[in-house]
């Protein structure tokens, strides 16, 4: 350490070519990069400790530290030692030090001090008696007394209190040196940019860049970590930009020396910007960040070099203007401290595993991250894992080989055996049940194989006395069994059960375990939402681009409405650059296929946190963000009364009755349909479309809205193979705005 207050000249007169120790302070975690950083600047020797690093070196050697340390948060030069367990000693040791070698009375201050003990219990106390001894010595010693700045000090003085005593130290950085000077703007959530540097160096970003490799975020935020990426293989000091050092208004500066180091980073930035650097790209799906994102490139004046765009997740694809066989992928997702729901964050994590090993084989990839359950839930291995602290949160950087990494199994799908009865031999009734599913699938397998679908139902009661409707959701099959009319024997009921259960096995070649039975009973109110089992499983099925997430042992309804499925495709079709609004949204199938057919914007409207929940982890299944895909938790009514917005497409699907306690009236679909869609209309643009579904079994449209609106029955087109011989499953019409500006007497503006 230094010497005593007594020994020695002050820092100030020591010849700058004289070795003196230093202490640079960095986020836990990096304390061996930031030395091999320290001793490859020219450092004569070093020794880590927690979140810091003591070096050795001459005056330029701390320039250059502030200058080009890339991981470091202060540089300080230790400028006494003393013993002090109380106050008075504190002052006293602090009055013992040659001030005017240090700073001159003309000058403002400030100082930092840490720690505490039985006299000194609080860092505010500790900081004031600090700066009196400070003050009282200039004053003593027949000079002005210096002003205290807490915001904008010429020097700054970090005071330590520690067992081993007193250590008074200048910050000759100034301020945090992970500030570049180039980031006008953070996002929510800012990664600091010394972190970042960080992250790139454990991924070995710049050994990847000597070699042509290219740097991807799809997540990129302000750019940070793609513009520490591109500061480094530019060979640009990360402390070019500040616009000053706290050395600068200190008694021992050289500023012929400081001005030759800032000389040679100077020409080796503007060399480095001129040589051919690597292709660095970023993505964002918020607009607005992305827009921050390049204003911080553009301060930075690295526009030439950095580039980014909006896109979210779900439409990332690997560059091809040029070969890009190398590279590393780089991001720091949401993980549930800050943004996104910490629920839905497994299914966005899994998306970006598949889109890394799809789009990137042969790269190397590193995710930063607070949840190791999270980079888990990639499905890929790591094959090197690095604790970090990014400010008090613990954090692991998760690095992947995606030329020898493989995803590992889909999400679970399996729960709790649920065993068939054993039958040696099928009864009579059983063997006629599996008949009519064998002939059932031997119908519809030409179109489930052209089509590619994946979910689909298989048999709707087609004989009355096996009154169930069985349902395929990939390799498992999702059994409702109807409820029995009064006048039916329980037991005749049961025993047709048990013949459906012994059927389905040998009949679909499906195991026991995965064939899931519920008894679907008319429900009221709140009761649809009512849990049937918890085991928490979702399972992921595709639908043309989407993958949606189905619930088949939990609740009544497994999360998608397979009769539905030929509407949100049309809907897919037709939302590209159209603003989609969703009511009564359920889970949100239709917003996801909406979203990924490019619709400009996605709003859905639902009263159910159960539900929109659900459709939060829809959207981080695709890839898609929230930002243009919003969630509004509203009865939908007085939400359209309400919302002062606009939409190019809608989706008005509302349950046939509901009491919910949500409620103050009940809503019955017959009486209340034409207040809610003349509702619905009324925010549809000139030429907007409209579909208006139920599932009501004998519902009539109100013969007005047919008769004021562009009004078409498409219920037959919206019934694909499996549901044509259930024709009233539901019933579909398309509404079409007027073209033209509505006179106030429109009967489209009665609400």
């Amino acid at each position: 350490m230094s010497s005593s207050p007594e020994q020695g000249p002050a820092p100030a007169n020591l010849p700058a070519s004289a070795s003196r120790q230093w202490f640079a302070t960095c986020p836990k975690g990096i304390e061996g990069l930031l030395l091999a950083e320290l001793l490859a600047l020219g450092a004569s020797g070093g020794r880590e400790t927690v979140a810091g690093v003591y070096f050795d070196g001459p005056l330029a050697m701390g320039y250059r530290a502030c200058l080009w340390s890339r991981l470091a948060n202060r540089v300080l030069l230790p400028l006494a030692k003393f013993e002090a367990q109380d106050a008075d000693a504190l002052y006293a040791g602090l009055m013992r030090v040659d001030w005017a070698g240090i700073m001159s009375p003309e000058q403002t201050f400030s100082i930092d001090f840490s720690g505490e003990n039985t006299h000194i219990r609080n860092t505010q106390f500790g900081a004031q008696r600090c700066k009196d001894a400070v003050v009282d010595w200039f004053v003593q010693h027949g000079g002005e007394r210096p002003s205290v700045d807490r915001a904008d000090p010429d020097l700054r003085f970090n005071v330590r209190l520690s067992r081993h005593g007193i250590l008074l130290a200048l910050d000759i950085s100034g301020g945090s040196l992970h500030r570049r000077n180039y980031r006008l703007q953070a996002g929510a959530a800012p990664l600091k940019e010394n972190l970042a540097a960080a992250i790139l160096l454990r991924a070995d970003w710049p050994g990847m860049a000597a070699r042509g490799g290219a740097l991807i975020d799809p997540m990129c935020g302000s750019a940070t970590l793609l513009l520490e990426g591109a500061m480094m293989a530019a060979d640009i000091a990360p402390g070019l930009a500040r616009p000053r050092f706290g050395f600068e208004r200190w008694q021992g500066h050289s500023a012929p020396q400081w001005q030759a180091l800032l000389s040679d980073a100077r020409g080796r930035a503007e060399r480095g910007k001129q040589a051919r650097l690597p292709e660095i790209r970023g993505y964002d799906a918020d607009p607005k960040v992305v827009h921050r994102a390049q204003e911080n490139i553009a301060s930075a004046g690295l526009e030439a070099v950095v580039r980014v765009s909006c896109k979210p997740l779900a439409e990332l694809t690997r560059p091809t203007h040029l070969p890009l066989p190398m590279g590393l992928l780089v991001c720091n997702p949401p993980y549930g401290e800050r943004l996104g729901d910490k629920d839905s964050l497994q299914y966005l994590y899994r998306q970006l595993g598949e889109t890394m090993l799809r789009e990137f084989p042969g790269w190397q990839a590193a995710i930063f991250t607070a949840d190791r359950e999270l980079g888990r839930a990639t499905g890929l291995r790591s094959h090197k894992q690095y604790k970090l602290w990014n400010g008090a949160l613990e954090s692991s950087l998760l690095l992947f080989d995606l030329g020898a990494n493989r995803l590992s199994d889909k999400l679970p799908t399996a729960g709790p055996a649920v065993v068939a009865t054993p039958l040696a031999e099928l009864s009579d009734g059983a063997q006629m049940f599996a008949n009519r599913l064998r002939k059932n699938r031997r119908r519809l397998t030409s179109w489930v194989k052209r089509e590619g679908i994946e979910c689909y139902r298989l048999y709707d009661a087609d004989m009355p006395e096996y009154a169930v409707a069985v349902d395929v959701y990939g390799d498992q099959v999702h059994v409702a069994e109807y409820q029995a009319p009064r006048d039916v024997d329980p037991a005749a009921a049961a025993a047709r059960l048990a013949e459906v259960q012994a059927a389905l096995p040998a009949a679909l070649d499906v195991a026991p375990e995965h064939i899931v039975y519920k008894v679907r009973q008319r429900q009221r109110g709140d009761e649809q939402y009512g849990k049937q089992d918890s085991s928490g499983e979702l399972l992921s099925v595709r639908e043309g681009k989407a993958k949606l997430l189905v619930n088949l042992r939990d609740y009544l309804d497994t999360g998608l409405f397979l009769d539905h499925r030929p509407l949100r495709l049309r809907l897919e079709r037709e939302a590209e650059r159209k603003d989609f609004l969703n009511l009564f949204c359920y889970t949100g199938a239709a917003t996801v296929h909406a979203a990924l057919g490019g619709a400009r914007s996605t709003t859905s409207v639902d009263l159910s946190n159960t539900y929109l929940g659900w459709l939060r982890k829809n959207l981080a299944h695709n890839g898609l963000d929230e930002t243009r895909n919003l969630l509004e938790r509203a009865d939908c009514m007085a939400w359209l009364q309400a919302c002062g917005r606009h939409f190019d497409l809608i989706l008005l699907d509302p349950p046939s009755f509901s009491n919910s306690r949500k409620l103050a009236e009940s809503f019955d679909v017959q009486r209340d349909h034409p207040a809610l869609v003349r509702a619905a209309m009324a925010v549809l643009r000139p030429g907007g479309v409209l579909y208006f579904s139920n599932n009501r079994r004998g519902f009539r449209l109100d013969p007005a809205l047919a008769s004021d609106f562009q009004c078409e029955d498409i219920t037959r087109s919206t019934l694909d193979p499996d549901f044509q011989r259930n024709s009233r499953i539901h019933q579909c019409w398309r509404l079409v705005a007027p073209t033209a500006p509505l006179r106030h007497d429109s009967p489209w503006s009665r609400r």
